[in-house]
């Protein structure tokens, strides 16, 4: 019987590259952000947040993250996810940290599965998936 199971993840290296990178996106466009990278299982990796960004972001920021490595997919597919199912929607709202708007995504590892997630937050839906994708790309996973 195997007992212990090696599961693939991101390194604390490209966890604050992603950050990096995200950051700097967002400063040349004039933006103020707060960017999280966590692991498969959500524990916080790495966290960059601008001076000025927006103070309530920053838990906003990290639950995206965690919200994108939790499932597997961007957050802002949530509520096409669940569509028009009413009960789906009362459920999850009530669920902590899960985020159902943009500025999440999943990192994505081998093989179609996830290793972790980038959550930004701080600008519009938008622009913080959009600076998600810069940490992505400076890490080669875009």
């Amino acid at each position: 019987m195997q007992v212990i199971l090696s599961l693939p993840g991101i390194t604390d290296e490209a966890a604050a590259t992603a950050c990096r990178a995200a950051v700097a996106h967002a400063a040349v466009r004039g933006w103020r952000i707060n960017v999280a990278v966590v692991d498969r299982g959500g524990n916080l990796m790495a966290f960059l947040r601008q001076p000025g960004a927006f103070i309530h972001s920053i838990q906003i920021a990290i639950d995206k993250a965690y919200t994108a490595a939790s499932f597997g997919f961007p957050t802002k597919a949530w509520m096409g996810a669940v569509g028009r199912d009413e009960g789906m929607k009362f459920g999850f709202a009530s669920q902590p940290r899960l985020i159902v708007f943009g500025g999440g995504l999943p990192v994505p590892g081998e093989g179609g599965e996830w290793i972790g997630g980038i959550g930004v937050s701080g600008a519009s839906e938008s622009e913080d998936e959009e600076c998600a994708r810069a940490g992505l790309a400076a890490i080669g996973l875009a």
